[in-house]
């Protein structure tokens, strides 16, 4: 029996087992570039899919729960039926059009988006009849109908497709939408008593999938879903909006662990980045991660540690963020060992306790986070992913007893005391938790500038050892005497990485080459 027990599965081919399964859910579909992401943000309440003129930049199913107050129903956003050659692929293309048909398979009511402006085009024609062909009460939409020009020009045109409900609206402007949600609100029905909210949901932990472009972060998504929900193409660049899906997982303590998944773009450096979609992409990507309890950078087992995936480390320990690191593609290594081992190591076992020490000399100031050696292809340790979601959210609610605190702080400084600035040692005189998520110790000190980061990271990997606090990073907020001056020190990216302090540049492991296949 599957571990997983989902609030909605469904299978990647036949849609017809969703005819009556979700029936308060709407679908919007329609041609690219016809408002629909605009239309979504709207009728949601708040911008979730980026809204460009770029045809295409819609691409999986955004999903958002529209609220109780304004009619309580899951809303779906599609990517454009009809995309043309030059804006995908044709595997992007067909991933897409697979989206839109679960969509309007599982949709109780689907709102076609058309274009007032542009007028009705053949593209518009080949969706209507798709949409008779479901049967599924429709209402046809002109957006972009901004003044009495182009309503008119809609009224005639459109009202030929044959459907009963046509309406005009202006989703930038906010034009018809009052008669857009009553004709909604009507043709769902009015909400059934168990439907309405009693109680509220048992808090989900909300973690994302980030790393650079390509590592397979949505294959990774798609292998914890059990489906192919996140459409996966070898083309970087494939995933633009920060998907969010909702999701239970059955432990294996019988308890039921409820997850938020995010899966994000591929976070590239900010020179890298060309076009204005690309910008939204990425601050989305940056959004996702201060929105996150727990963060999972994913590596590639072909690549090892990048210069950028030190930058996107430091960047989630900046915003206080649990980080888990996932070692993708594993399978390639083990089939690598199939054929013949590789030069040095007589196992692959040995080879991958090698490349785990040579990530950790990489990323030297993460707050000794777990590192998961996977394969989304194979299933390779998937579930390893939620396991450690879990247990991170876990420590990350630990409080920080402080007696102990200041125990084991007092016993860091007699065994290993902190080198003399300016003649003087850092000394610590109490110690108490202030803060968690991220965590903040604030220190009571002779000065607060004489604790240099290297020693701040000392100390932080010694509370966090005695906490079990694997993978939670920590800041310590510095309370100096006689004067009362404050400073806050993250004991997390180094001097001269994304997210540290500046100043000079540390350079960890420079000659401590990684093993083959973990070189960046």
């Amino acid at each position: 029996m599957s571990d997983f027990a989902f609030n909605h599965q469904w299978p990647s081919t036949d849609f017809s087992f969703f005819m009556s399964t979700l029936a308060r859910s709407v679908a919007l579909v329609g041609r690219p570039n016809v408002g629909k992401s605009r239309l979504f943000n709207r009728l949601a309440g708040k911008r979730i899919s980026i809204v460009h003129d770029q045809p295409g930049v819609t691409r999986d199913l955004i999903t958002a729960n529209v609220p109780a107050d304004r009619g309580g129903y899951l809303l779906m956003d599609t990517g454009g039926l009809g995309l043309p050659d030059s804006a995908a692929t044709a595997a992007i293309v067909e991933a897409t059009e697979e989206q839109v048909d679960f969509a309007i398979a599982a949709a109780g009511l689907v709102i076609f988006v058309t274009d007032a402006r542009a007028g009705r085009k053949a593209g518009d024609e080949q969706i209507a009849e798709r949409l008779r062909r479901s049967r599924k009460p429709t209402i046809l939409v002109a957006n972009k109908a901004d003044d009495a020009h182009w309503e008119t020009a809609a009224q005639s045109e459109f009202t030929s497709l044959g459907f009963k409900n046509f309406l005009m609206i202006s989703a930038e402007h906010g034009n018809g939408m009052d008669g857009l949600h009553s004709k909604i609100l009507q043709m769902l029905g009015p909400l059934e008593e168990e439907e309405l909210p009693v109680a509220v949901e048992e808090e989900r932990i909300k973690f994302a999938l980030i790393g650079r472009p390509n590592v397979g972060k949505s294959s990774l998504g798609n292998a914890l879903l059990k489906d192919k929900r996140l459409i996966v193409s070898e083309t970087p660049g494939t995933t633009r909006d920060s998907i969010e899906i909702n999701f239970d997982y059955a432990a294996p303590d019988g308890k039921k662990w409820l997850f938020t998944l995010q899966d994000t773009a591929g976070l590239r450096p900010r020179t890298a980045v060309k076009t204005p979609v690309e910008f939204f992409s990425q601050n989305r990507s940056h959004e996702a991660i201060a929105q996150s309890d727990v963060v999972f950078l994913v590596l590639d087992a072909l690549e090892g540690v990048t210069k950028q995936d030190k930058v996107l480390a430091g960047e989630v320990l900046k915003q206080g963020r649990g980080l888990v690191i996932v070692v993708n593609k594993w399978d390639y290594a083990r089939k690598r060992f199939e054929d013949k081992p590789l030069p040095g190591y007589a196992t692959e076992k040995e080879f991958q306790h090698s490349f785990l020490k040579a990530v950790q000399r990489q990323l030297f100031f993460i707050p000794d986070s777990p590192i998961i050696f996977t394969s989304a292809t194979e299933g390779l340790a998937v579930t390893d992913i939620l396991k450690e979601a879990h247990a991170v959210h876990t420590a990350m609610r630990t409080p920080l007893a402080t007696g102990l605190l200041n125990r084991v702080l007092q016993g860091h400084f007699e065994v290993n005391p902190p080198k003399r600035i300016g003649g003087k040692r850092f000394k610590c005189y109490y110690a108490v938790q202030v803060a968690r998520q991220p965590f903040c110790v604030r220190m009571y000190c002779n000065s607060a500038e004489k604790l240099d980061d290297g020693y701040a990271r000392h100390l932080a990997a010694g509370v966090q050892t005695a906490f079990r606090l694997r993978g939670c990073p920590m800041k310590f907020d510095l309370i100096g005497k006689p004067q009362r001056t404050e400073g806050s020190k993250f004991t997390a990216p180094p001097k001269g990485t994304k997210g540290g302090k500046g100043g000079r540049n540390f350079s960890p492991g420079r000659n401590k080459r990684m093993p083959p296949m973990a070189e960046g």
